[in-house]
């Protein structure tokens, strides 16, 4: 089955290759996804109410997201990671669990060298959590709010991987043992970090801008 225009149109706009601020040309993109003018106009029109475009005098270009506006993204999915975590612990199921230990046992697995691996893998542990909280709307909605993130990831802060996989396995364990309010309490300290690490690298570039002026 064909991959739906929008999707197709959303997965580049969330890609590498499409950073913020890219230009989208209407002709170009459909040249490349090898279809006509019209399911782009639409797949473009979809993506801007998502709020992962929007239009201006010079065309439509991808969004690029303020530090604020991240920090604040980051606020909202703190909130509702935990509340999926203490979901998950109540439903989850026996294929979710196995679904989780396999994705967190490939993490473990996951050697220094393979960044594209420790960021899909992070992506299908959370993905899997989601869906064991058998909450559709909480799923859709977290979904929507990270698209706002692109590309970005906290993974590569100096010992960040390690702490991921400790606090992955503590918060599987508390899952597994139905303790709703441990694994909401560990997804939320989960979260928080990541924000505090975004904190510290947002300090460390507005830093190198300051240097680079020759303040």
């Amino acid at each position: 089955m064909a991959v739906p225009v929008y999707e197709q149109l959303r997965a580049l706009v969330l890609s590498d290759e499409f950073g913020p601020d890219t230009m989208l040309v209407e002709t170009n993109l459909a040249a490349r996804l090898g279809v006509s003018r019209t399911p782009i106009r639409e797949a473009l029109r979809r993506l801007e109410q998502d709020g992962l475009i929007e239009r201006t005098s010079r065309g439509t270009r991808v969004v690029e997201r303020s530090p604020e506006q991240i920090l604040e993204i980051y606020e909202l999915r703190i909130l509702l990671e935990g509340q999926a975590a203490r979901a998950a612990a109540d439903r989850a199921t026996s294929l979710d669990l196995n679904r989780l230990r396999v994705i967190h046992e490939q993490m473990l697995a996951a050697g220094p060298d393979a960044d594209e691996d420790r960021v899909r893998l992070n992506r299908l542990f959370h993905e899997a959590l989601w869906a064991a909280s058998h909450n559709g709307t909480l799923v859709d909605v977290i979904d929507r709010l990270i698209a706002h993130l692109h590309p970005q990831t906290t993974l590569r802060f100096p010992g960040r991987w390690e702490s991921i996989l400790a606090e992955h396995g503590a918060l599987l364990d508390a899952i597994t043992e139905h303790r709703a309010e441990d694994a909401a309490a560990i997804a939320t300290e989960h979260m928080t970090k990541a924000r505090e690490i975004r904190l510290q690298l947002y300090a460390g570039t507005l830093g190198d801008r300051v240097i680079d002026r020759g303040a």
